[in-house]
């Protein structure tokens, strides 16, 4: 019996990446440096602290990293902030609710920072179905990597074998496969260039899934 669900928060609870994009643009331009499409694409599901390691060593960039991140939080709080059409992913607060009332521990595995997941939940009121948040600044590597999901894991209230991550980019469903969760790929017009062959089910609305057909699915 599933007793845990693990929500990524990016693109599956809300829909920040434009903001993302937005401040990534703004802070490549400030840098001159081109990043293409596919490059920012690979980027999905890292925490900023690693796109930032990487984007050093590519582009030999003098920059300290840490300079370059709280640069990058500024351009995307200030545009965070701003933004009027920020929405929930369509279907998820149903889905939520739903799952919060039939007493399913709800925790969230985000690569962002505690900041931007704390900003997320506290406009969107979703502290209250949550019991914990775990962002992949507290680990040294992001995914695919899978320690941000395994310490989730470790915080259920049933056994890992209980719990199951909801994703929509390669890295979390790597990352998810690799910490030996169940993993739901879910697949929305944000994720483009993004490999969800390997979750173990994937489904395209969050109308497709609730507590009682999470219970019949055979994730041992």
């Amino acid at each position: 019996m599933i007793q845990t669900v693990i929500f990524d928060m990016d693109g599956v609870i809300v829909d920040t990446e434009p903001v993302h994009k937005y401040a990534y643009d703004q802070h490549f331009h400030e840098l001159s440096i081109a990043v293409s499409e596919e490059m920012y694409a690979s980027f999905t599901g890292n925490s900023t602290r690693n796109v930032f390691q990487k984007m050093k060593e590519t582009f030999s960039l003098p920059h300290d990293v840490e300079d370059l991140i709280l640069r990058k939080r500024h351009l995307f709080n200030e545009a965070f902030d701003t933004k009027p059409d920020l929405e929930l992913i369509d279907g998820v607060l149903d889905l939520i609710k739903d799952f919060h009332q039939n007493e399913i521990q709800l925790i969230v595995a985000s690569s962002a920072s505690k900041s931007t997941i704390d900003k997320v939940f506290n406009r969107f009121e979703l502290n209250q179905y949550f019991s914990h948040k775990v962002s992949g600044e507290d680990f040294p590597k992001s995914k695919p990597h899978p320690a941000i999901f395994l310490h989730a894991a470790s915080l259920s209230v049933g056994l890992k074998q209980q719990c199951i991550v909801i994703e929509d980019s390669t890295n979390g469903i790597i990352a998810a496969n690799e910490a030996g969760i169940f993993c739901i790929g879910y697949h929305s017009a944000n994720s483009k260039h993004q490999d969800l062959s390997t979750a173990n089910y994937i489904i395209s609305d969050f109308r497709e899934i609730n507590y009682e057909n999470l219970q019949s699915l055979k994730i041992e």
